[in-house]
């Protein structure tokens, strides 16, 4: 059984910066594609970034290509998501997720391990 938990959520100001931290435990983390997902309330959760179980193929929504950046150290059992030139719109509780094989997708329900969440909230 894979556990997730996420850290580094905060409150930040417009075109602020944020890093995010997903530690596993209980599997075999480098097996694993990991992917980060967000929901907004009253929205649906949504694909964010993913990474493939050795971090060589990445993968991004539209509304944060070129902002936010997916890496993974699988020394650390961590996934990390960089983001950059926060807007509004990325106010969200972002999530973590595990798959059981080692490619990615951007599909909610191709995850079979998800972290607790962690709350951003970018002002203005």
């Amino acid at each position: 059984q894979v556990k997730l938990v996420e850290s580094g959520g905060g409150l930040v100001q417009v075109g602020g910066s944020l890093r995010l931290s997903c530690a596993a435990s209980g599997g075999t983390f480098s097996s694993n594609a990991m992917g980060w997902f967000r929901q907004a309330p009253g929205k649906e959760r949504e694909f964010v970034a993913r990474i493939n179980w050795r971090g060589g193929t990445t993968g991004y929504a539209d509304s944060v290509k070129g902002r936010f950046t997916i890496s993974r150290d699988n020394a650390k059992n961590t996934v990390y998501l960089q983001m950059n030139s926060l807007k509004p719109e990325d106010t969200a509780v972002y999530y973590c997720a595990a798959r059981e094989v080692a490619w990615s997708s951007s599909e909610v329900s191709e995850y079979a391990y998800w972290g607790q969440g962690t709350q951003v909230t970018v002002s203005s």
